[in-house]
């Protein structure tokens, strides 16, 4: 939808090309190595900010290899519980939790993606311990909940959304510095007692380096039109996405912050990808 409206804006054929691999570093690397002209540009994930630390090494330089087009969106995640464990709020949660050191279980879908380390984040934010189980992807974690083999975890709201309904499932907070459009009267974790964790999953646009200043103004103004239109709007809204459409400079200065904060993380975890 958005690659066709862009498409209309330019009024050239526009391709969609799906690159997965590596958490998102094949298809990043592929923009990073394309014509700087516009014609090539990529919405990139969080990725970006770590596989630096997770990888012995990426092909591109994170800083140089890219011009920044704009921040497109965040999505806050959801702090889900299965239905049976004692607790109904996030200091609850870490009570319990302070109460049976290393014996709660939460489920990650995968190392180094944004839901595990959106649990380190957490371990040592509320000073407390658990052990994150990697599954392949949220399908298992769905699965690992419901037969009570975790007792948590960090996903999207569009993940959780169907076992929630059923209350099968329990959201105790919104993993934002701010609630959630999809769900106003959840209590973000800050809310809950964990001061400065703010935590969401991202996607921006990437061109090539030395991207004209011209072209890169054009790209950004059709990116915010492009996503800002009120069917976009309807269809990303409610399931909890936060457009964001910003310019250059700010999405500079968040993919900044994002990457020191998660090298520190990687860091103090000791995680490391191969």
């Amino acid at each position: 939808m958005i690659a066709d409206r862009l498409g209309a804006l330019w009024k050239v054929p526009t391709v969609v090309e799906n690159i997965a691999g590596v958490g998102g570093t094949v298809g990043m690397d592929r923009v990073a190595k394309g014509p700087a002209d516009g014609s090539q540009i990529a919405i990139v994930p969080p990725g970006i900010a770590t596989n630096q630390f997770l990888y012995p090494r990426v092909p591109f330089d994170p800083e140089k290899d890219f011009s920044l087009l704009g921040h497109v969106a965040s999505v806050p995640n959801l702090l889900c519980v299965r239905k049976d464990l004692p607790v109904d709020t996030v200091a609850e949660l870490i009570a319990h939790a302070k109460a049976n050191p290393g014996k709660l279980n939460y489920a990650s879908s995968g190392i180094g993606t944004t839901v595990h380390l959106s649990a380190e984040l957490f371990k040592t934010a509320a000073g407390i311990d658990f052990t994150v189980i990697p599954y392949r992807g949220t399908p298992e974690i769905q699965v690992a909940l419901l037969q009570g083999d975790v007792a948590l975890t960090i996903d999207s709201y569009s993940a959780m959304k169907g076992n929630l309904a059923d209350n099968k499932l329990r959201a105790l907070a919104s993993s934002g510095a701010r609630r959630s459009g999809a769900t106003p009267d959840l209590a973000t974790v800050q809310e809950g007692g964990v001061a400065d964790y703010d935590v969401v999953s991202w996607n921006a646009l990437f061109a090539p380096a030395g991207t004209p200043p011209a072209v890169i103004d054009v790209l950004n103004k059709a990116g915010r039109d492009a996503f800002n239109a009120p069917d976009v709007r309807d269809k990303l809204e409610p399931r909890g996405v936060v457009l964001v459409l910003g310019t250059p400079a700010e999405l500079g200065a968040w993919v900044a912050a994002d990457t020191e904060r998660w090298a520190k993380v990687i860091r103090e975890a000791g995680i490391k990808l191969e």
